[in-house]
């Protein structure tokens, strides 16, 4: 029996039609290692900040850095859609770049930075993720 209202609009999909899902399957792997990156390099950076800033004013505020890359690409893939799509994937760029530099930078000139950051050396504190996860990530979004 119908009251003879207007119709009522569909409330039971929680992402919008226009929004398709960046975290499912291998995705959800993809958020969780980028969830788990940035507790460890937002907890890094900002112990090493507060405590000891001015022994490596430079590491530490990369390592900060990468946090904020970190957290922008976990919201952007937990968001889902065709822009946040785009947004992660130029954001997986632009860490990729930045772990090539740093990485390299390290090995070059180590004296630069007498503490490590989230990025020295490829990542290798952080067994390689942070130069593995931008180009699984970048994979992933292109294929989505």
């Amino acid at each position: 029996m119908t009251s003879g209202g207007p119709p009522v609009p569909d409330t039971t999909s929680a992402v919008p039609a226009e929004r398709k899902r960046l975290v499912s399957g291998p995705g959800l792997l993809l958020v969780w290692l980028y969830g788990v990156m940035v507790v460890g390099a937002l907890s890094r950076s900002a112990y090493q900040i507060s405590t000891a800033f001015d022994r490596a004013p430079l590491a530490y505020s990369l390592s900060a850095v990468a946090a904020l890359v970190y957290a922008f690409i976990t919201y952007s893939l937990v968001r889902g859609g065709e822009k946040a799509r785009r947004a992660a994937l130029l954001c997986c760029a632009a860490e990729l770049a930045g772990v090539l530099a740093v990485g390299a930078w390290t090995l070059v000139r180590p004296e630069a930075f007498p503490e490590a950051t989230v990025w020295s050396d490829f990542g290798m504190g952080y067994l390689f993720i942070p130069v593995i996860l931008p180009i699984t990530g970048m994979l992933w979004l292109r294929k989505r």
